[in-house]
C-alpha cells in the first residue's frame, strides 16, 4: 500500500490540463475595439495635414488662393539641427578646445554680415570666440542652403543659447553673398574675416 501511495504521489501533484471553452469575447473587448476604430478612421480623414496630395480636400484647398498658400519660410531650428549642433551641440555650447560656443559669442552677436559670411564660405584657421582660441575647420554652408535658409538659422542662432541680438532678412544674406563675388575658398581664420569687414 506504501508502495501504490508513492507510484501516485506524482499524477497527484499534475494539474489538470486547461482546456478552452467556448466562451464568448466579452462585449468591453468588442466595444473599445470599435471605438478605437472609428477614432482612427476619423483622425485621418479629419486631419488637413494627412490628406493624400490627390484627395478632395487638398484638391479644393488648392483651387482657391488663399494666404496660406505661400512657401513656408524655413525653419532655423531645424536647419541648426540638422547642420550644426554636431558641433556647436543642441545646446549652443561647442565642445571646449574644439568648436566654439555659440552662445554669448562676439562673432554672433555682432555684425550680423560678420556671421552671414562665415556660414557662407566656412572657416579654416585660427578664431578667438569669448577669450578661448579655436583652430579648426568649419564647413561652407553656401553652396547647399539658400539665403532664406540661412537667414532663418543666422536668426535663430543669435536669438537662442542666450543670445538676444536681432534676426538676419534674406536681403542681408543675398547681399553678403553677391559682396562675395564667385569666392569659394573658407576664410582663413580671424585675421581674414576682421579685414573683410
Amino acid at each position: 500500500m506504501n508502495g501504490q501511495q508513492e507510484a501516485d504521489a506524482p499524477r497527484r501533484r499534475e494539474q489538470r490540463e486547461p482546456f478552452e471553452r467556448e466562451n464568448p469575447v466579452p462585449w468591453l473587448l468588442g466595444l473599445v475595439s470599435a471605438g478605437l476604430l472609428v477614432w482612427g478612421v476619423s483622425y485621418f480623414l479629419l486631419n488637413p495635414a494627412l490628406s493624400a496630395p490627390g484627395s478632395l480636400q487638398s484638391r479644393t484647398s488648392d483651387a482657391t488662393p488663399t494666404a496660406n498658400n505661400t512657401a513656408a519660410a524655413p525653419d532655423g531650428a531645424q536647419i541648426f539641427v540638422s547642420r550644426c549642433a554636431s558641433c556647436h551641440q543642441v545646446t549652443g555650447a561647442g565642445v571646449p578646445g574644439v568648436f566654439p560656443p555659440l552662445g554669448g559669442s562676439e562673432w554672433v552677436n555682432g555684425d550680423p554680415g560678420q556671421v552671414v559670411r562665415i556660414l557662407l564660405l566656412g572657416i579654416a584657421g585660427t578664431i578667438s570666440v569669448k577669450g578661448n582660441t579655436f583652430s579648426g575647420s568649419m564647413p561652407a554652408w553656401g553652396s547647399s542652403l539658400s539665403d532664406p535658409e540661412i537667414a532663418a538659422v543666422v536668426t535663430h542662432i543669435r536669438s537662442n543659447f542666450g543670445n538676444t541680438s536681432p534676426g538676419v532678412t534674406v536681403n542681408v544674406v543675398t547681399a553678403e553673398r553677391a559682396a562675395l563675388g564667385g569666392r569659394t575658398t573658407p576664410w582663413a581664420g580671424e585675421s581674414e574675416l576682421k579685414a573683410h569687414r
